[in-house]
């Protein structure tokens, strides 16, 4: 994306492009939109995905079913601001046969919302319906979607989860012609094309075997509907009138000039925004990736970047590893560590799994890790590093038990209770808190500063 300059970086590009959301989660949004992109990037058309929120899960799906040649990057106006999503999809837009956008909760969830962006954007929303259980209901559950909000711009409805022919008739029934709302079609229900969850959400895309073969069933019903056709295309306009549409990140200070970043990245520490990874090259730092999992030393680097991920999946496998945490305590004794969420957990003493599994760690930290049954923090958060502040999120199933006093706590965005912990033990700084990097890149470089 950063070295991407091609088409007219003067002119608003015109792409078509589509705003998937939905009443509420679970409503089959990730799955319309993955079918949307594999069956559209089967036909040839340079397909770009974006997913609206923090979530790392559903890119990682949607960019294997648009062509695997892009990473799916989130849009999220708290984290990212307005100006750098308009930035990011004007980038995407140069070059982009079609542009598909995932909302993220309810459309009219959070604040700010799906239906913020997508009137920032004024790309058309597609409301995605599970239709299970109801029938000319669904008119009304339309027609309120589209009606909420009048600033909206609003394509139409496609019926989810139908049970047969009989049951898609009644759907339709509920949409009377008054109402004037356009109809994409009906997903007949399929378990055969259900994507996997676990306690985070969807499985990651590289762990589903047979991934290619539910992408080309949902592509496949996706074409016998509406949704065949392309959209009409929408203007990208550029974030300042005064500013070409250029490469997001394009003028970064080279904070990080010269320096190497090892960064872990596996099945089991994969939570990573693609937007991270392009603030530090932006800022110059040469990245190197390696696999606590399966590398037995680290690569020849000045400071350590552990994002989140499953590592309580992967208990033995990293008990095991005893050289790879040989080598994290001597980089830990002298060298910079940032930790995220999962990251952390690894460089604790140990980590017990839901099922009483107890994996002893790097031992990089004081403290141990336990897996809970049920979600034990969410949300946005301040997070005050020692270079500045930098914005974040939070979403983890586990707690800590430490000796350590932490230096500073987030702070939340919604509310005024106590956010996310922030330790530091010599070089190395740790938290539940994920974050965005360009938020604060001069607060981020200094994270990794040898």
């Amino acid at each position: 994306m950063l070295e991407s300059e091609a088409g007219d970086l003067s002119a608003s590009p015109r792409v078509p492009a589509l705003f998937i959301s939905a009443p509420a989660s679970h409503h089959g949004k990730t799955t319309v939109t993955a079918a949307l992109a594999r069956y559209h990037a089967a036909r040839g058309l340079r397909v770009r995905v974006f997913k609206t929120g923090p979530d790392f899960l559903d890119p990682m799906l949607l960019s294997h079913a648009s062509g695997g040649v892009h990473p799916a990057y989130q849009l999220d106006l708290w984290l990212a601001g307005a100006q750098a999503c308009q930035q990011m999809v004007c980038d995407a837009a140069q070059d982009a046969d079609l542009i598909l956008i995932e909302g993220v909760m309810g459309l009219f969830d959070g604040q700010p919302s799906s239906a913020d962006l997508a009137v920032l954007l004024g790309v058309p929303v597609l409301a995605v319906i599970d239709a299970s259980g109801m029938a000319q209901t669904f008119g009304a559950v339309a027609y309120g979607l589209a009606n909420f909000r009048r600033d909206v711009p609003f394509a139409g409805v496609l019926a989810n989860s139908v049970a047969s022919a009989r049951h898609a008739e009644m759907l339709q029934e509920g949409l009377r012609p008054d109402l004037k709302l356009h109809y994409f079609g009906a997903l007949m229900r399929a378990n055969s094309a259900a994507l996997p969850e676990r306690h985070l959400g969807l499985v990651q895309a590289a762990e589903v075997a047979d991934l290619d073969a539910r992408l080309d069933h949902v592509a496949t019903a996706i074409g016998q509907t509406r949704l065949a056709q392309l959209p009409p295309a929408v203007t990208f306009r550029r974030p300042d009138a005064d500013l070409p549409c250029l490469p997001y990140l394009r003028s970064m200070p080279a904070l990080l000039s010269g320096v190497r970043i090892g960064i872990a990245r596996d099945a089991a520490f994969s939570f990573l925004y693609p937007a991270n990874l392009d603030c530090l090259r932006a800022m110059g730092a040469m990245l190197y990736f390696f696999s606590p999992l399966v590398d037995k030393e680290l690569p020849d680097i000045d400071s350590l970047y552990f994002p989140g991920g499953y590592p309580e999946l992967h208990l033995q496998t990293l008990q095991d590893n005893q050289s790879m945490k040989v080598a994290l305590r001597k980089h830990a004794s002298a060298k910079p560590i940032f930790a995220e969420c999962g990251g952390m957990l690894y460089l604790l003493e140990s980590l017990t799994d839901k099922a009483g599994q107890r994996g002893e760690m790097s031992g990089c930290l004081a403290g141990h890790a336990v897996m809970q049954g049920r979600l034990q923090g969410l949300g946005y958060q301040s997070a005050p590093m020692p270079g500045g502040v930098l914005r974040a999120h939070t979403f983890h199933h586990s707690l800590i038990e430490t000796t350590m006093t932490p230096f500073a706590s987030g702070e939340r965005l919604h509310n005024t209770s106590a956010g996310e912990k922030i330790f530091q033990q010599a070089r190395t700084i740790a938290s539940y808190l994920h974050c965005y990097f360009p938020s604060n890149p001069a607060a981020a470089a200094q994270l990794f500063l040898p």
